[in-house]
């Protein structure tokens, strides 16, 4: 079922979320929930989703399956997500998000090799290794998950235009 993405300015957006169980991973409630983020993030064109998105503030995240690092066939479910630098190297590429209306886009700088550690969909832990853009994809939802939208570390914010 499609969930109504939240926009900015909204609070949620700029909350800290609250870490997930594992127990609530597993739950019925959050197996919809998740599938329903799914079926939004793809609505929407989207390449990744937060919970904070769709305004429930959890540090749950989505990874488009095409972007996933794990298995291409299946979208990558992440709870509480963090991530380390593996490497120094950095590149500047346009991000824009579900989130900020009118199509905004903008410059941003991400880290082009990171480590992930997080819950999956069942609640068990996993890491991995992803470089370039699904790593800047993984960094934009944690992001999200802490508050934060790319337009605040972003340069040359514009509308796309069609």
């Amino acid at each position: 079922m499609f969930i109504p993405v939240t926009t900015e300015p909204n609070k949620i957006l700029h909350t800290m979320g609250r870490e997930v169980t594992p127990e609530e991973m597993r739950s019925r409630e959050m197996k919809k929930f998740v599938k329903d983020m799914i079926e939004t993030m793809y609505i929407k064109d989207g390449v990744g989703i937060a919970a904070h998105q769709v305004a429930n503030p959890i540090k749950v995240c989505i990874i488009a399956k095409q972007f996933s690092p794990i298995n291409n066939r299946e979208d990558l479910v992440l709870a509480n997500p963090t991530w380390e630098k593996l490497s120094k190297k950095q590149i500047w590429d346009h991000e824009g998000c579900l989130s900020v209306p009118n199509k905004v886009y903008g410059e941003i700088k991400r880290y082009t090799h990171i480590k992930v550690k997080a819950l999956d969909k069942n609640g068990e832990p996993i890491e991995f290794e992803v470089k370039d853009f699904p790593a800047c994809i993984v960094q934009h939802e944690v992001d999200h998950l802490n508050g934060h939208l790319f337009i605040e570390k972003a340069r040359n914010l514009k509308p796309l235009v069609d």
